[in-house]
């Protein structure tokens, strides 16, 4: 999944809409959100800018780091590695997003690490997790 098929299906899915609304609310045809959502690499860009301004977004270039809606799909809930750009590495697994309200988009994720997952699904008790920025993430994957 490319980093605008994840962003576009997320913020989607946040704001309750069906891919059919989606088309609808841009402007945009149905064929076009199928494709957008499963990262077709060529786009017309002006249809894409199209959707985007439907969530308050606009195409601009900025420097590539991981994908925080590539996160959410893929490592959401399930137990992962993540490694910090200090190097220092933790297992557990991401139980929220953390979200920018103004800018509406996910800058942190919390956290509970292996250690404290049992005592976490019995308590709930948020003093057993971690908020790492997702800025803060250098790799993640499975563990």
């Amino acid at each position: 999944m490319s980093n605008l098929s994840a962003f576009i299906k997320y913020q989607r899915k946040k704001f309750g809409f069906t891919q059919e609304e989606l088309a609808a609310k841009s402007g945009v045809g149905i064929r076009f959100i199928r494709e957008m959502e499963q990262g077709k690499e060529t786009l017309q860009l002006d249809k894409v800018e199209q959707v985007l301004n439907l969530f308050g977004f606009q195409l601009t270039p900025s420097k590539q780091q991981n994908n925080a809606y590539d996160i959410f799909w893929n490592y959401f809930n399930k137990a992962v590695r993540i490694t910090l750009n200090n190097k220092a590495i933790k297992f557990g697994i991401i139980i929220k997003e953390i979200i920018d309200k103004t800018e509406n988009k996910i800058i942190a994720w919390q956290f509970v690490s292996n250690n404290n997952a049992i005592k976490y699904q019995q308590t709930l008790d948020d003093s057993l997790t971690e908020i790492i920025p997702h800025n803060d993430i250098l790799e993640i994957g499975n563990q």
